[in-house]
């Protein structure tokens, strides 16, 4: 079949038009272009007339059929971005959301105002917190999963990235020695009886770090009795969208100072900050 890589586009629109909507399905060629074959809209403008390849061809045809079945592009690509770096997802790992750089911004600014020189980041799955916080700050990063999985792939990222962390297998903070630090965390928090109307993209992430038993809020109530037990001087999680009021009475009653919630762009709860202790002036 001869074609052009300007025809190869347009094709590929429509082949994703067919499960996706039209914006996505042109949104989404383009990322396949530039992330996939590595090829930029300038390339594109000089190049678009030249023939395509018979094995260019075979793999974006491989790939259409892979995300017909509802898989995620970061999972058929192997990577995504975060923070503008490059991290590398598995089925092991959630794919990084955009919302959870409000949970670094938060960790960064909380952090700077309790003058923290520590941080552990809990379930971290692909390391997206963790090496961001490395990374962005001169903290001593704590990492702890329960999968190997997961942390194989963080690892990986970390080593990647030149992120120096330290990794440990274990539920919620066991594996973490004291003093702790700052605790934070993007735990699963997803009720199990939303599943059924879930995108079905989220049927190829692992439940594991989806699912919540009460309501979606077992696992962040777990971490903040544990985490303000050991004294740490605030958590800050990534929350469900109305999971704020809820969660902040739970911290309170756990025994934290003060607890706020912050909203997303959309105006939804978002990220539950609990303070063990006050923090410096322009308090959150």
């Amino acid at each position: 079949m001869v074609q052009t890589y300007r025809q190869l586009r347009l094709d590929l629109g429509a082949a994703l038009a067919g499960f996706l909507d039209h914006a996505e399905a042109h949104a989404e060629s383009l990322r396949w272009f530039e992330e996939g074959l590595g090829l930029s809209r300038s390339w594109m403008a000089a190049h678009g007339g030249d023939l395509v390849p018979d094995e260019v061809r075979l793999q974006v045809s491989d790939w259409v059929r892979r995300r017909r079945t509802g898989e995620p592009w970061a999972y058929i690509l192997g990577w995504c971005l975060f923070r503008e770096r490059r991290f590398r997802v598995s089925p092991a790992t959630l794919i990084p959301r955009p919302e959870t750089e409000l949970l670094v911004e938060a960790a960064l600014d909380v952090g700077r105002r309790l003058r923290v020189d520590r941080c552990v980041d809990v379930g971290t799955g692909s390391g997206i917190i963790a090496a961001s916080l490395a990374l962005e700050t001169d903290w001593q990063v704590s990492a702890t999963d329960l999968s190997a999985g997961a942390l194989a792939v963080a690892r990986q990222n970390a080593a990647e990235l030149g992120a120096r962390l330290a990794f440990f297998e274990g539920n919620l903070l066991d594996a973490i020695p004291d003093p702790l630090g700052l605790v934070v965390a993007n735990l699963p928090y997803v009720d199990p009886a939303d599943e059924p109307g879930l995108q079905r993209e989220l049927a190829f992430e692992p439940a594991s770090a989806l699912f919540a038993p009460d309501r979606g809020l077992a696992l962040s109530t777990q971490l903040l009795e544990r985490a303000r037990a050991r004294q740490a001087p605030a958590c800050l999680l990534e929350i469900g969208a109305d999971q704020g009021g809820e969660l902040c009475r739970r911290a309170l009653g756990a025994g934290w100072r003060k607890a706020m919630v912050h909203q997303d762009l959309a105006g939804h709860d978002r990220i539950l900050v609990a303070l063990g202790i006050p923090v410096l002036p322009g308090d959150p």
